[in-house]
């Protein structure tokens, strides 16, 4: 596929400048990251940009890594249309179907004043929901209970309660919300120096990431996504998941390449072996929220405590300043309460919501994760020291609206043939193909050594 002709100043180079300078990556490299292809997802925002940038940013973060051990420099490629299929899906079934993404009673519902977004996929979010609505699980009572709220009531009642909720805002009403404005005040990755520690440079150039072990604390959608993409280059990756806790509707998809363990962090068994893990790992990925392992006896200063040197990289939805510091959150939620979904609804001339046609926030977010962690090692292998990162899908939704519009191109269609690898892949629920990867790191092909299987599947050890 040809390189694509490219405006100076185009979106994916603005965004690739953004995600590269944020990790702190030296400025000359994003301009050897190649960009092959065209098309657009349909939307107002520069999705298929973004897909792409922060693809780039993970792979240039590869390649820096790669090259502090093994020398040279090796070339980046992207493929502009990949980028854009792996922000949907990167599974095809064959012969069986992926369950439903959204709980039935999950969406967006009119109020007395507004829209305001349900996520209720977890049992406990959707019990949240009903209890104050005071209503059965079922579509119509839910919309006739909430046509009698003002969708700002209903929002700080549901999360009040426990569950998950948001108001469509207008870009405008979000940069002048408290929490806006605290999102737009933050950058867009926190980094921290932490101790030094053990550090094992890379042995294999082929798999510059194998022998890194990689801790895995993440859920729905960006921090899998992240984990996803470190096992592409060889990293031994081990995701870890309270005993009742599933996600289906995505497993299929982001499971590829590690190994999944169970553990109860709330007993002292559980949080016992989650510290001999953490103390033998590399990185920790955790998306949880952001006193959650504070609770349980692991905050910033215990984890590096119990291994120095640890690269330690997070999310949270809603930033990490601000009144809703620490709200539960998912990217639908932030594309309403950021103003995406009533831009989308404006420009298109909707009369509902209209938010992004994937989940952009979740999967930039991870790829920045990515970048961050890759970065992380980076930096250790220089100095000995490990390093603390955090994002936020509000600040990357902050960054995608600061975009300019997207050029003029075909649409990305539906993924075709062509677009999958060979190869069918024995998943834990039937054969699947998967889709081609959308990043080339020269000398160091993305691959993955195991298949997408059912949580618990493994022992919780390295």
């Amino acid at each position: 596929m040809a390189p694509m002709t490219e405006e100076p100043g185009s979106p994916q180079r603005m965004a690739l400048a953004a995600f590269w300078q944020a990790a702190g990556g030296d400025e000359r490299l994003p301009a050897n990251v190649d960009f092959r292809g065209d098309g657009q997802l349909p939307s107002v925002f520069a999705v298929s940009d973004l897909a792409a940038a922060s693809i780039a940013a993970a792979g240039l973060a590869v390649a820096e890594f790669r090259s502090a051990v093994f020398g040279g420099s090796p070339a980046v490629t992207v493929d502009r249309r990949l980028a854009s299929l792996w922000f949907g899906t990167s599974l095809k079934p064959l012969g069986w179907a992926l369950p439903p993404a959204w709980d039935p009673v999950a969406g967006d519902y009119q109020a007395k004043d507004g829209w305001i977004r349900l996520h209720t996929n977890a049992l406990h979010h959707r019990d949240a929901a009903l209890a104050v609505l005071g209503t059965r699980p079922e579509r119509d009572a839910v919309a006739m209970a909430v046509g009698h709220w003002k969708a700002d009531a209903l929002e700080a009642a549901i999360v009040e309660r426990g569950g998950c909720a948001a108001a469509m805002r207008a870009s405008a009403s979000w940069q002048a919300h408290p929490q806006g404005r605290a999102v737009a005040g933050e950058p867009l990755l926190w980094v921290e120096e932490q101790a030094a520690g053990e550090c094992r440079p890379p042995a294999l150039p082929e798999r510059p990431l194998a022998g890194v072990k990689v801790l895995d604390l993440t859920r729905v959608l960006a921090g899998p996504a992240a984990t996803r993409f470190l096992a592409g280059f060889g990293a031994d990756v081990l995701r870890i998941d309270p005993p009742w806790w599933d996600e289906p509707a995505v497993l299929p998809d982001v499971t590829v390449g590690k190994r999944r363990a169970r553990l109860d962090l709330r007993d002292a068994v559980g949080r016992a072996r989650f510290m001999e893990l953490l103390s033998q790992a590399d990185l920790l990925v955790h998306g949880y929220r952001a006193d959650a392992l504070a609770r349980l006896g692991f905050d910033a200063a215990a984890r590096q405590r119990i291994r120095p040197g640890l690269v330690d990289v997070s999310l949270d939805a809603y930033g990490w300043t601000g009144p809703w510091a620490g709200r539960r959150g998912f990217d639908s939620l932030v594309q309403m309460s950021g103003g995406i979904a009533a831009e989308g609804m404006r420009r298109y001339g909707t009369d509902r919501p209209k938010p992004l046609p994937v989940q952009a926030l979740d999967h930039a977010t991870g790829y920045l994760l990515a970048t961050a962690a890759v970065r992380g090692l980076t930096h250790r292998l220089a100095g000995g020291r490990g390093s603390r990162w955090r994002t936020s899908l509000a600040r990357i939704g902050a960054l995608l609206a600061g975009l300019p519009a997207p050029p003029d191109g075909p649409a990305v269609a539906g993924a075709d043939d062509r677009d999958f690898a060979g190869a069918v892949e024995d998943t834990g629920w039937g054969p699947a193909l998967r889709l081609r990867p959308p990043l080339v790191v020269a000398g160091a092909p993305m691959h993955w050594d195991r298949p997408a299987g059912p949580l618990g599947a493994d022992e919780a050890r390295w």
